[in-house]
């Protein structure tokens, strides 16, 4: 799955529609101190969340569907607008009606640029402050305050009490606890090393405060269904060095939950339950003690942040929860292995299914994407797709976050290039994986690109570096077959996985905002190309983070695929690839006959075996290119690049 160019902000497209500005801006303005405009940042998903929702930071939902997007809406009383990417542009347009205006582009400056000129000096912008990260707001107070305008926090959400009754039901699924065998350690053992990471902590923190829905999942290993692709649900978390109080739905919780929670006792490792609505309240009284209360800043909401004396604030740009759940144990990393044979199984026998069905003129991307899901579904572990799967023929493969639709779609074509981006949530582990394919004749231009794109993959993957080097340092080495003809792509190389949690688990991952790379992280490797209006080729694999073998003596690493589908012989260009890109190649082929190809008999998939066996046939080298790649850049010299994404 493409990697998001930072944490966004998600939105529902704009308040429930109106019959005309008058009559919607009349029910939306008239309540006490209520300031002439009012901007909405919406976290929000199939549904939309519930009342005062805070989780500002969109926790990996790159697809969020069924009418809800990114972007950002204000409402005046004589206006409405919306902003929002080329992503979302037609479903804006079929969406909003005639009150509204569309303004195609994205970032703080035309927002405020747009207020600026309908809100008179002095004038005041309010906002719901659980739905503006502490970034985010802190960009548009900056500016508005600069040009006489000021930002206003209001707590009660004014769409929510235009909606009334007409809102959905809020998600009231059970809360539930992973079975031991799927966790990596127990929840008193994260407890215990968060607070020992507060004890250490030079400025002695007496709390953590957890606002993204993940770190309260994995911290007490509960799982639920409030967002589409992602096994969450709403919740907030203090952690004290003498307390834990989850803010949540106490209903959701079943008795054995509770129990395993130790929630009827107060001692120091027994969870207290409060209600998700009381978190503002029960921080800003924690605040009237001696405290100092430890957060992550990208994460926070700035309804939480503004309730905290700033001399009883410490920041980080991540919380402790969110960089230790980043690097995976033994335990774990052996689960998110075993989690991608399955997955692998599923993806192959797509691949043979459409190797049948294509030419036959029958198969759509929509249904393709739907028989997938069918075939993760008889995996065991299996409990519905990590993303909304990206099924894309011919020229649909260029748009990078397109994915079909039961009324759009086109039909997969031997004449074509597919691109298949899809993942899986399972008990032990999520997958995502990215295959392009071509079954009849491609053109060389397409062939040599495809070549580049799996260079790219291959030389990171392959890659040894310093331990602690930070993604972005390393990451052109995936670009670097394609930059030399003077190929790129326009998104980022990867981001972080997590163990039945998020499909986008920051702060992994190789952009600026991401943190060192450490032995036990998971990422995705994923560089591309796509010409526009023709087709599109992404190479997807997910790879834990290991020591590297080095000659001598020091601290290196390098990375460990453990996606396990073959590429597109059809589609490979041998004489591009140098003799090592060629051994590591048909290395990875025979780790994929190692541990697919067992999964395979055992379960009496023969046809699916055979073709393992076939696609995985070591490649020979070819005549020697015309113009081979130039020695790869040593890291230290990739410093001076500076490359950004």
């Amino acid at each position: 799955m493409l990697p998001l160019a930072c944490p966004p902000l998600c939105l529902c497209l704009g308040p429930p529609k109106v019959t005309g500005p008058e009559r919607g801006c009349e029910k939306l303005f008239n309540q006490p101190s209520v300031p002439s405009s009012y901007c909405g940042q919406y976290h929000s998903a199939a549904h939309s969340p519930p009342p005062a929702d805070a989780h500002p930071e969109c926790l990996c939902l790159h697809r969020p569907g069924h009418g809800c997007s990114h972007g950002i809406a204000v409402v005046t009383m004589g206006k409405a607008a919306l902003w929002t990417d080329s992503r979302y542009w037609t479903q804006a347009e079929r969406q909003m009606d005639c009150n509204w205006e569309l303004h195609k582009e994205v970032g703080t400056t035309p927002v405020v640029t747009w207020l600026l000129t309908e809100i008179p000096v002095g004038g005041r912008v309010g906002f719901d402050p659980f739905l503006f990260s502490i970034n985010s707001w802190e960009s548009y107070n900056v500016a508005l305050r600069d040009s006489d305008r000021e930002l206003v926090s209001i707590t009660v959400n004014l769409v929510d009490l235009l909606w009334g009754s007409e809102r959905p039901p809020v998600p009231s699924e059970p809360i539930y606890a992973l079975q031991e065998a799927f966790t990596g350690s127990s929840w008193q053992e994260k407890v215990s090393g968060i607070r020992s990471q507060m004890k250490k902590h030079r400025e002695a923190p007496t709390a953590v405060l957890l606002s993204a829905l993940d770190e309260t999942a994995w911290l007490f290993n509960l799982r639920s269904s409030d967002i589409p692709y992602n096994p969450f649900f709403y919740s907030y978390t203090l952690l004290t060095d003498s307390s834990i109080r989850l803010f949540a739905n106490k209903s959701r919780f079943s008795s054995k939950t509770l129990q395993y929670l130790n929630s009827s006792c107060t001692d120091s490792m027994c969870v207290q339950l409060e209600d998700y609505g009381q978190v503002r309240d029960s921080v800003q009284a924690y605040t009237s003690g001696a405290v100092k209360i430890w957060i992550g800043t990208s994460y926070t909401s700035y309804g939480l942040y503004e309730v905290i004396p700033k001399e009883k604030l410490i920041a980080d740009t991540y919380s402790p929860v969110m960089v230790t759940k980043a690097v995976k144990n033994s335990k774990e990393q052996t689960l998110l292995r075993a989690s991608h044979v399955r997955d692998a199984v599923a993806v192959i026998r797509y691949l043979v299914w459409l190797e049948e069905n294509v030419p036959k003129g029958t198969v759509d991307e929509f249904s393709g994407a739907e028989l997938l899901e069918k075939f993760r579904g008889e995996e065991e572990f299996f409990s519905g797709s990590s993303f909304e799967t990206i099924s894309a023929s011919g020229l649909n493969a260029a748009l990078a976050h397109y994915s079909p639709t039961k009324e759009l779609h086109r039909k997969l074509s031997s004449d074509e290039m597919y691109l298949l981006d899809s993942g899986g949530q399972y008990w032990d582990g999520t997958t995502d994986i990215t295959r392009t394919v071509h079954w009849g004749t491609p053109s060389a231009f397409q062939k040599e690109a495809y070549t580049r794109v799996l260079i790219g993959n291959i030389d990171l993957s392959r890659l040894v570096f310093p331990a602690a080097t930070s993604g972005r340092m390393v990451e052109a080495f995936a670009r670097r077959a394609l930059w030399d003809v003077g190929l790129n792509y326009g998104h980022g190389t990867g981001h972080g996985i997590g163990n039945f949690l998020c499909v986008h688990e920051w702060p992994v991952g190789f952009q600026s905002g991401n943190i060192a790379m450490a032995k036990g992280m998971f990422t995705s490797i994923e560089p591309g190309y796509y010409q526009d209006g023709e087709f599109g080729i992404r190479l997807e694999d997910v790879a834990l983070v290991v020591e590297a073998k080095t000659k001598y003596p020091g601290t290196y690493l390098t990375f460990e695929v453990v996606s396990l589908v073959p590429y597109d012989r059809n589609l490979i260009d041998v004489s591009l690839l140098s003799p090592e890109q060629l051994q590591y190649l048909n290395r990875y082929y025979q780790t994929i006959r190692e541990k697919v190809g067992p999964e395979l008999q055992r379960r009496q998939l023969l046809k699916e075996f055979s073709w393992l066996q076939r696609h995985t046939e070591p490649l020979a080298s070819r005549a020697a290119p015309t113009a081979s790649l130039a020695p790869l850049m040593t890291v230290s010299a990739l410093t001076i690049l500076s490359w950004s994404v």
